[in-house]
């Protein structure tokens, strides 16, 4: 696929599932707990600086936001989860808006997750919940290993081994160290997604 990802904009912000885009454009779309670096990883992977926007407080826009790239497919933020100091009513707003996109998604147009985990931490509860509904529901996914630079090499490359063997994630499911710092993964990352959007 020939394709300018620098010719990338925010398309959509959407709180309901009226405002989420009716074509059938293929979507990519990104999870993961609140900051676990998230738009980092879109503005790097998108080589923009700040297209999507860091909060400084994690949680607090409970929206999903519709990247366009190069009018050819869309990459879909998710709003992270696992804001523990967030009013339940939020937590059931976040719960629907993520429910209300996963139903109304066309698995030919939905075509990948990639689920973010920050290597230093591992999977946390929620992060198991969300592997859970993605093997359930039979959803492809990657996992994106973020904030590789925090961890020294012994212990990052101990980090991903546990991971490779975590019991919840598929066989063969491919990890990708990642950094969005030291720009570690994106190519990796990038070539990844382009095989899901070549798919047909």
């Amino acid at each position: 696929m020939k394709l300018n990802i620098q010719n990338s904009n925010l398309a959509i912000t959407a709180g309901l599932k009226s405002q989420f885009p009716t074509d059938n454009r293929v979507q990519i779309a990104f999870s993961g707990r609140s900051n676990v670096g998230k738009s980092s990883l879109i503005n790097s992977l998108l080589m923009r600086k700040s297209l999507a926007r860091v909060s400084s407080q994690p949680g607090k826009t409970i929206t999903i936001n519709f990247y366009d790239v190069d009018k050819k497919f869309y990459l879909v933020d998710l709003p992270g989860y696992g804001f523990a100091k967030r009013p339940p009513a939020d937590k059931e707003k976040w719960s629907k808006l993520c429910n209300d996109y996963f139903a109304k998604s066309d698995r030919n147009v939905l075509r990948l997750v990639v689920q973010l985990i920050d290597i230093k931490v591992g999977p946390t509860a929620d992060d198991d919940m969300m592997l859970e509904w993605l093997n359930r529901e039979k959803i492809p996914y990657i996992i994106a290993a973020t904030k590789i630079d925090k961890l020294n090499r012994t212990d990052g490359e101990r980090n991903l081994a546990l991971l490779a063997e975590y019991p919840l994630l598929l066989e063969g499911t491919p990890i990708i160290p990642f950094s969005s710092t030291k720009k570690l993964g994106r190519e990796d990352l990038l070539g990844n997604i382009l095989r899901f959007i070549d798919e047909k």
